[in-house]
């Protein structure tokens, strides 16, 4: 509307400077004429924002070619409806059923952009709003159908991941085509009953214990080894020591011993001829 009001405005200017010869007149007629041109070219530019793209609608016709972010030029008739494609989030608390029928409260989030080159089929086959009406609807059910397949307590302990990354998967089998990309689903917490999860842990505590258990007795049994081990290697050594030991060795080993004391300088008086044939050595004192 301000478009046609300027050209309007730039029409009228010209016709008076046409048809008034007065110098000042045409001047103000002339700068009439530039103002509103400037305002009418001003209606020719639009700004996307970064992290979005602008879909044309001119009249109920959607151009498949979309803006990108910046300065463009476009038809000053036609409405710009500018969709981000941002990562976005989206939180969801349900009640999900499990396997064995119990209800489990699940807190998940999914992480999505929209595709920028699928924009203008989004505005024109579902709008604005496609994440309430696409998004959400298909992340619950998924979400539902996923868990149904695994008990409680595996919800609780071990299959965290895989169903993150099942309700991902199924997910964008759902969307994708729709123009929505699913960049993650995490779980930020699954909570179940009382009663269920008090049992899971005292399990969970009892297999740690079992555990610490067996520890215990292997390391017990290591130990009992290594002092088998040692016993044995004692028992080796002492049966070789003994084996090179015989009477005249000792003897020898003896003469030897009173040999050394009887060049020391300390005062004594050694007998040869002792017990065992074996010197006796007597002190001074």
């Amino acid at each position: 509307m301000l478009f046609i009001i300027c050209i309007i405005g730039i029409i009228a200017a010209v016709v008076v400077m046409k048809t008034y010869k007065d110098s000042r007149v045409s001047k103000t007629s002339l700068l009439i004429a530039l103002f509103f041109a400037v305002i009418a070219f001003g209606q020719m530019i639009t700004v996307v924002p970064a992290g979005h793209v602008g879909v044309i609608d001119l009249f109920g016709r959607v151009s498949a070619r979309t803006l990108k972010s910046g300065i463009n030029i476009v038809n000053p008739f036609a409405r710009i409806v500018k969709f981000s494609i941002k990562t976005q989030e989206k939180t969801e608390i349900m009640d999900v059923p499990s396997k064995e029928g119990m209800n489990v409260k699940l807190d998940v989030s999914v992480l999505f952009h929209l595709d920028p080159e699928k924009a203008s089929d989004v505005y024109k086959t579902i709008g604005n709003n496609y994440q309430e009406i696409i998004l959400v609807p298909q992340f619950r059910s998924v979400a539902r159908g996923v868990t149904a397949a695994y008990e409680a307590k595996a919800l609780y302990t071990s299959v965290r991941d895989t169903l993150s990354l099942q309700i991902r998967q199924q997910l964008e089998k759902q969307v994708s085509s729709r123009g929505v990309i699913i960049e993650a689903t995490p779980l930020r917490s699954i909570g179940l009953p009382p009663r269920l999860t008090q049992a899971i842990e005292e399990k969970l505590q009892a297999e740690q214990e079992s555990q610490r258990m067996q520890f215990v007795l292997l390391k017990e049994k290591q130990e009992a080894e290594r002092k088998k081990i040692e016993a044995r290697g004692i028992s080796d050594f002492q049966q070789i020591v003994t084996q090179g030991i015989s009477e005249q060795l000792l003897r020898w080993k003896g003469i030897e011993a009173t040999e050394k004391l009887a060049s020391s300088a300390n005062a004594k008086v050694v007998i040869v001829g002792g017990k065992d044939g074996l010197p006796l050595i007597l002190g001074s004192q």
